[in-house]
């Protein structure tokens, strides 16, 4: 793979045998946790949700120094994928990180796929959820969603271009799973 803001968004170079400490990053609905899920699973890597870790049961947010204390633990670990975008968190998961893939996508595909989740899910708490959080129609979360690209992705590709680890920028679903069709 190569640092890439612009232009192609990966070349597999043998670089999967490397990632010890992977993020996958973008915005809700571009489908990180499917992305992080196949990953795991091709590369042996255990897997962190951040949405099981940042939440309490009933959607209600974890303290902001228990956060950080939790978050610090997670990211000790030597072997670890972390899916999950939480940008307030992002500078200390860059720091350990060694690999990122950003799942860059349109707003509306991640709409669609979002709306499709909260559709298929209404009502169950997902694999990659804390317990008790059911999965809920929230216009607010549609909202911030539409404004991701817009308010979000300027910071995320600052980080990645201050990053001395391998990036891989997805545009298209296809670009993912191409990816992970190489490595399996």
């Amino acid at each position: 793979m190569r640092r890439s803001s612009d232009g192609p968004a990966f070349r597999v170079q043998g670089e999967a045998n490397s990632m010890q400490r992977v993020l996958v990053i973008g915005s809700p609905g571009a489908g990180k946790s499917t992305f992080a899920r196949a990953l795991a699973r091709r590369t042996g890597l255990p897997l962190i949700h951040l949405d099981a870790e940042f939440w309490l049961p009933h959607w209600t947010e974890r303290d902001e120094t228990e956060w950080q204390t939790k978050l610090s633990g997670l990211v000790e670990g030597n072997r670890w994928i972390i899916d999950g975008n939480y940008g307030s968190s992002l500078p200390v998961r860059f720091a350990r990180a060694d690999t990122v893939f950003f799942l860059d996508y349109p707003t509306a595909t991640c709409l669609v796929r979002a709306v499709k989740r909260i559709v298929t899910s209404h009502g169950r708490v997902r694999a990659d959820s804390a317990p008790d959080c059911a999965e809920r129609f929230d216009l607010a979360f549609l909202n911030y969603i539409t404004l991701f690209r817009r308010r979000k992705r300027r910071k995320i590709i600052a980080c990645l271009d201050r990053f001395g680890g391998t990036t891989a920028v997805f545009r298209r679903p296809v670009e993912a799973e191409a990816f992970l069709d190489r490595l399996a």
